[in-house]
């Protein structure tokens, strides 16, 4: 919204300042960096009241999460509040990927919302039906996928950007759609499956998202993709402020979830911040990096299935417990242990995906 101050600049002065992507992205991360600090405390005081027991705790999780029973959940609000507000006022309304972006993040954040509720108002662990939010995500995904297709220059619609290779592109055709629909559905799932202990899927989101918005900033500029060999994906660039505020409102968020944490995000913010990743991912080509920066989540993810399947064919497991955090928890890591441990983990990850924008 902020961005049409620049109609009333002539060039040199202070309202020109909001031309450019990089201010409005630091604009972006203060707004909701504020709003954290802001209306974290109400809003943690609201849910603490409204849900009386707060989140329910698996009874065959580790011992140590009894621990934490009463603590309220649905924290995510707060993440993707700030996120809302702060692109609503720093990024361009005229942008089609930023309006795809939200789209995805806000309808995930519905879908996880309701099954926060139900898990809160039941006081059992099982919420949503599994079915209805594959089902839901998948529908939303893919009218992600049709809108990105519609967005993206005509040489690179439907296409599959390859890493590493300059001029490598795969034509997907129709199956470009389900395409997008597994990466944002598949994000989505992962980050909430990450999603098990004080602080552990927040940094890692922040750390991914950060990579990604680097890298849209990038592709989005003639010329950066000039001088790195890179696919030019037009108006990608307003994606660094969305990711500038879902850092900042991530941190806001850190403030009240570092351990012991005094709420927790809930399928409300790893629903929403996932589907961001995985809609940013589409949005500026590429989707294959979003395996490399965000590869924590995919291990987390793969733990899981891999447990399922070997569990359902043998009777026996590979991990202690699943997904892969609790495992740790299960060999006796302390939490702050794992969850350090994995950032760092996550920080690695996303300096090899920036380095595939110079290797080629």
């Amino acid at each position: 919204m902020l961005y049409w101050l620049t109609e009333l600049s002539d060039g040199g002065d202070f309202f020109n300042l909001f031309r450019y992507i990089t201010f409005r992205s630091g604009g972006a991360f203060f707004t909701a960096l504020l709003f954290g600090f802001f209306f974290g405390p109400p809003l943690i005081n609201v849910l603490r009241r409204k849900q009386g027991k707060g989140q329910p705790i698996r009874e065959d999780g580790p011992e140590g999460h009894l621990a934490k029973a009463g603590t309220p959940t649905m924290g995510g609000l707060l993440i993707v509040g700030a996120l809302l507000t702060s692109t609503l006022l720093w990024a361009r309304w005229d942008n089609g990927y930023v309006w795809m972006v939200l789209f995805v993040t806000m309808s995930f954040a519905l879908i996880g919302f309701a099954d926060d509720y139900a898990k809160v108002s039941k006081q059992n662990t099982a919420g949503v039906p599994g079915r209805i939010r594959i089902a839901l995500g998948l529908l939303i995904a893919a009218i992600a996928g049709y809108w990105a297709a519609q967005l993206h220059p005509i040489d690179l619609s439907n296409q599959l950007a390859v890493p590493v290779f300059k001029d490598v592109l795969i034509n997907l055709g129709i199956f470009f759609i389900p395409f997008a629909m597994i990466v944002i559905v598949g994000a989505a799932n992962a980050v909430n499956l990450t999603d098990g202990l004080d602080g552990l899927a927040i940094m890692p989101v922040m750390i991914a998202s950060a990579a990604l918005g680097i890298i849209a900033y990038f592709v989005g500029r003639v010329d950066f993709t000039a001088s790195l060999g890179l696919h030019y994906v037009p108006g990608t660039g307003e994606m660094l402020v969305i990711v500038a505020g879902l850092i900042g409102g991530g941190l806001g968020f850190l403030w009240y979830n570092a351990p012991p944490a005094a709420v927790f995000m809930g399928d409300t913010g790893s629903l929403a911040l996932g589907g961001a990743l995985g809609a940013i991912a589409v949005a500026s080509k590429h989707e294959i990096v979003l395996a490399i920066v965000g590869g924590l989540f995919v291990v987390e993810a793969l733990s899981v299935i891999i447990q399922v399947f070997y569990f359902k064919a043998t009777g026996k497991r590979v991990f202690l417990m699943a997904p892969i955090h609790h495992h740790y928890e299960k060999k006796g890591w302390a939490e702050p242990q794992i969850v350090i441990r994995f950032w760092i983990v996550s920080l690695i990850l996303a300096m090899i995906g920036l380095a595939t924008l110079k290797v080629r």
